[in-house]
């Protein structure tokens, strides 16, 4: 979401509860655990049946589990990653304007709630996770001197029932960030959108995880998301290259940044009716990227746009075509996982577009729910973001009003 946007407001609720009993209890014992949750956590699951599951409109999409914001400790959605432990457990690690909830889903019909981790400073519109190994790194905007909290979490697995933790490590060598990437392959997380690097690319070493180092600067754009990866695509000038392609509100950049002491600007692009460049995914092959533009449906009154380039030469980045989706809802965060594109689209919800071939728009909507029931325009609640990459098919989303739901393609 656009960080300049005013942020939502935040209503806090105080509950106390007393009591009185004649005896004081022994000394030496020890309180029970508290209870797990009852039988009735959440809503679900509901099998897509006639284009509904528990009341929603669904598409080829049934519903695991639904938990609300309540279930999840209160105040709105934001982010979602995913994270699976050396067992195969998977778990939910989903961002909120209070912190970061953890949620066990290797059983995705009753998913269990291990814990939390507070925000470090103030609550927070935004708040971005990603995963390296068995860490976590969290980051947040318009939030003081937030910094990026580490948390191993190897601790969840230790955890059966709701607890409170506290963050590992922290990093503060910038304040707010509005998102943060990290590629596995090189050990290195990116910043962006921070008050530092011009609010660029923020560049950090994190090989030794809960040590990070900070590794440099590239300041090429207000970025607000980017993906950098090992290059394996049919440029073969940059093969096995560092490269980053970002989003930076008004271009496209790509970067070479192997050298984090002289990164270089490979390209900067835009594209048609660019309005504000939200977030790009590769295809698996590095050949195509897939752009979406926030407030191009806001600000031109058409339908989901998902805009495809052919990056298959880096230095000369060619714009092939716009799809038009089959609402008018605003477009937020998508990933790819083989030939098909998973999307957050706000009031929309998930949508899962599949494609023959991206050279041509073969773009086909195959499955869907929609997690915002009032409407499919345009705007700024619902469906924040969506993660695909569970081997187990399991996919994950974050409303930003309704909480984490729980999914299985049929």
């Amino acid at each position: 979401m656009i960080r300049y946007l005013a942020p939502l407001f935040i209503a806090l609720g105080l509950a106390a509860c007393g009591g009185s009993n004649s005896s004081a209890p022994p000394v030496n014992v020890v309180p029970p655990p508290p209870p797990p949750p009852p039988a009735s956590f959440g809503t679900g699951p509901a099998a897509c049946l006639s284009g509904k599951a528990d009341g929603y409109d669904c598409a080829a999409v049934d519903l695991e589990k639904h938990l609300t914001l309540a279930d999840l400790g209160g105040g709105f959605g934001n982010d979602i990653w995913g994270w699976t432990d050396m067992n195969g457990n998977e778990y939910a690690l989903m961002g909120l304007t209070n912190g970061t909830v953890f949620v066990n889903i290797s059983d995705p019909k009753n998913p269990i709630i291990v814990g939390n981790l507070p925000t470090q400073t103030v609550a927070s519109t935004w708040r971005d996770i990603k995963v390296f190994g068995d860490h976590a790194y969290i980051v947040a905007d318009n939030a003081g001197a937030h910094g990026m909290q580490i948390f191993s979490l190897a601790r969840l697995r230790n955890s059966t029932t709701n607890q409170t933790f506290t963050a590992d490590a922290l990093y503060s060598q910038f304040a707010n960030a509005h998102n943060i990437a990290i590629n596995e392959d090189a050990a290195f997380a990116y910043a962006v959108g921070t008050n530092t690097c011009d609010e660029g690319l923020h560049m950090i070493n994190i090989s030794d995880p809960l040590v990070p180092r900070f590794a440099g600067c590239h300041e090429g754009g207000d970025t607000h998301d980017t993906q950098c990866v090992n290059y394996q695509g049919p440029d073969t000038d940059y093969t096995g290259r560092e490269i980053c392609f970002s989003s930076n509100s008004d271009t496209v950049g790509i970067a070479d940044v192997t050298d984090k002491s002289t990164p270089v600007q490979v390209k900067q692009f835009t594209y048609p009716n660019l309005s504000f460049v939200h977030q790009a995914w590769l295809d698996e092959t590095h050949t195509y990227l897939i752009v979406n533009d926030e407030t191009d449906e806001i600000d031109r009154g058409q339908n989901t746009s998902t805009i495809v380039v052919d990056v298959s030469d880096l230095d000369n980045p060619r714009y092939l075509y716009t799809h038009a989706g089959t609402t008018g809802a605003t477009d937020h965060n998508l990933y790819i996982v083989g030939n098909k594109i998973f999307q957050a689209n706000y009031h929309a919800g998930l949508q899962i577009l599949e494609y023959s071939d991206l050279a041509t728009d073969t773009l086909v909507e195959t499955a869907s729910f929609d997690t915002f029931p009032a409407d499919d325009s345009s705007g700024f609640d619902g469906a924040w973001s969506v993660y695909p990459f569970f081997a187990s098919g399991t996919i994950i989303v974050s409303d930003t009003e309704r909480g984490l739901f729980v999914f299985r393609p049929q």
